[in-house]
């Protein structure tokens, strides 16, 4: 519970670097990379009278996160999870903070765990309750604190950097429902708010990794690379661990990574060590039952 004990609210940042998003039909819930948005802020409560640690997370909409008892794709074991507004607050929309490291298991009263999916659509990209034997890490979350209960004070130390005058003064009192984008924030005992402080993060923080943008091939051969494809930031070096975390975006096993040839436009096998100095890199796909790899 120390993750939200004094938290008024906050976002959940999934395994794959993407947050927890209400939708704006107010109904369904998906994770997103873009975390500077109202929609990946959860308001934290905490249910009276119940003895057990647990807690209840509202979306911008009123509406709460909700562990159903519905299947969420056929063949798939798991479970719904909506955004919804019981008549009665009952142990559906009840989650338990488990603590692994500096990161969170969120458990519900099935004993199953807040899921983030990867993989194909419609598998990617979604929400479910599930207990994986697979993908252990896929119910891990970062815990990042948006806004403080009254009352509580967090010393932040910027490194290698003076706080100025005017950021120890007195607090100006803008609200976070447009950007929550801050890493580093200063916040006073007078203060709930974690105020922004996005040109520190612009001028102390650098992108690591490369940038990856991927395509898979179809049964045929074929490829659409015409426009941009899905895309994460790769902090590996190898070939080897670029095909695993392929694998795990995709939802594919026993690929092949292949270049287009900018001459002829053929697609050739990758084989060698990746381009020097982390430049950006468009990657085929192609699955083992696709024609392209014969």
């Amino acid at each position: 519970m120390e993750f939200f004990e004094k938290a008024k609210s906050v976002r959940l940042k999934s395994h794959h670097g993407k947050f927890l998003h209400a939708n704006s039909n107010q109904q369904t819930v998906h994770q997103h990379r873009h975390g500077t948005s109202k929609t990946a802020k959860w308001t934290v409560e905490f249910p009276e009278g119940i003895n057990n640690n647990v807690v209840r997370l509202n979306s911008c909409y009123g509406k709460y996160l909700m562990a159903t008892d519905e299947q969420f794709l056929l063949g798939v074991t798991g479970l719904k999870v909506v955004q919804s507004l019981p008549k009665n607050l009952d142990s559906s929309i009840e989650w338990e903070p488990v603590k692994v490291g500096s990161l969170v298991k969120l458990k519900t009263r099935y004993g199953k765990f807040l899921r983030a999916n990867s993989g194909l659509p419609p598998f990617r990209n979604s929400i479910t309750h599930d207990i994986p034997y697979r993908h252990q890490d896929w119910i891990l979350w970062e815990v990042d604190i948006v806004e403080l209960l009254p009352d509580v004070t967090i010393i932040t130390t910027i490194p290698h950097f003076q706080a100025s005058k005017e950021l120890l003064s007195e607090p100006k009192p803008e609200l976070l429902d447009g950007d929550l984008s801050s890493s580093f924030r200063l916040t006073f005992s007078r203060s709930s708010k974690i105020h922004n402080q996005s040109k520190f993060d612009a001028a102390m923080t650098k992108p690591e990794g490369r940038l990856i943008y991927y395509y898979v091939a179809d049964e045929k051969g074929t490829v659409n690379d015409a426009v941009k494809g899905p895309s994460f930031q790769f902090k590996g070096q190898g070939l080897e661990e670029l095909t695993q975390k392929l694998e795990e975006e995709t939802g594919l096993k026993n690929i092949t990574l292949c270049l287009r040839n900018k001459i002829n436009g053929n697609l050739c096998p990758l084989k060698l060590e990746l381009p020097p100095n982390n430049a950006t890199m468009h990657v085929v796909v192609v699955p083992s039952s696709s024609k392209a790899r014969e």
